[in-house]
């Protein structure tokens, strides 16, 4: 463990939570090799349930064994490996303390027209399964949103009153939104800051665009310039708080290694926390997965 000032900065800023909480969240904080720097990448698995098993394993089937998923997170040193419930299930005595978990704990699937999720999972489950948090997607736009608040208000009550901390990933989607309203940054912004209203500890969401959607949202983004990436990070994790909240930023679909490296060059640059990366990593074979790894770690760490 690497508890350093700069851990206990980031834990300052929860100020209404339990010591519980913030152990867990110092769990993923100084877990591996970005332990005590403050950034942080995490493996999610949970492609499975949205995409199906063939298009999410079939490219590496070794990927196909939830064991392969933890022990990728370990020997790569990441912070913590996030996966719904049979998935951490499968893998949770083998490989107990090794690293945090975190239990996504609601779903979808290709076939579902509804943009919603089911809830699949609990906070007893991330308790019984030792868990450092769990994870809820929210999506911004959909009809069926004001739910899913409802729903991740009461979980997250109900892990924070037993020290489990709370992790939202928030993905614009649904209503009035465009295709390219849904990465743009004023939205993307937006849905960042709904996250952290909802009492969200970590905030994920999607690195946006340039492109402003909303029209009455352009006048207060006249005159700013946010070509760059990194500029676009650094108002996401405004809209954090002033960056108060973690925030980490999605690796998307499947992408060339070069724009993944510098992709998180942008998110260290702009003040985000760090990554999110799945697709990315564990549909490459294990050794070029773990090299892509050790050279984002580097990244974050400000090594090249």
């Amino acid at each position: 463990m690497t508890f350093t000032p700069t851990v206990k900065a980031i834990l300052d800023n929860y100020e209404s939570d339990n010591p519980g909480t913030k152990a867990n969240l110092a769990r993923i904080l100084t877990q591996g090799r970005l332990g005590g720097t403050g950034k942080m990448i995490i493996l999610p698995v949970d492609q499975g349930f949205e995409h199906g098993p063939a298009r999410s394993f079939s490219v590496n089937e070794a990927a196909y064994d939830p064991h392969y998923h933890y022990q990728l997170a370990i020997d790569a040193g990441l912070n913590a490996y996030a996966a719904p419930l049979g998935a951490l299930e499968a893998g949770a005595d083998t490989f107990a303390g090794q690293i945090p978990t975190i239990l996504k704990v609601n779903s979808s699937n290709s076939w579902a027209t509804s943009i919603n999720q089911a809830v699949t999972g609990g906070v007893e489950d991330a308790l019984r399964l030792g868990c450092a948090a769990i994870g809820f997607t929210i999506y911004p736009g959909s009809d069926d949103v004001f739910e899913m608040m409802e729903e991740i208000r009461e979980m997250s009550a109900e892990a924070k009153s037993v020290g489990i901390a709370t992790v939202i990933w928030s993905y614009p989607r649904g209503g009035n939104l465009s295709k390219d309203g849904e990465l743009a940054l004023d939205v993307g912004a937006y849905a960042a800051h709904m996250a952290a209203l909802l009492g969200a500890h970590i905030i994920k969401v999607k690195l946006p665009s340039a492109h402003i959607e909303q029209k009455d949202a352009r006048k207060a983004y006249e005159g700013r310039d946010f070509a760059a990436q990194a500029d676009r990070v650094r108002h996401v994790r405004q809209s954090c708080f002033n960056g108060r909240r973690i925030v980490v930023f999605s690796g998307g679909a499947a992408k060339g290694i070069d724009a993944v490296f510098q992709d998180a060059r942008d998110i260290r640059d702009g003040g985000g926390n760090g990554s999110i990366i799945g697709r990315n990593t564990f549909q490459r074979p294990r050794e070029e997965a773990l090299a892509m790894l050790d050279r984002l770690v580097r990244i974050y760490k400000g090594e090249e």
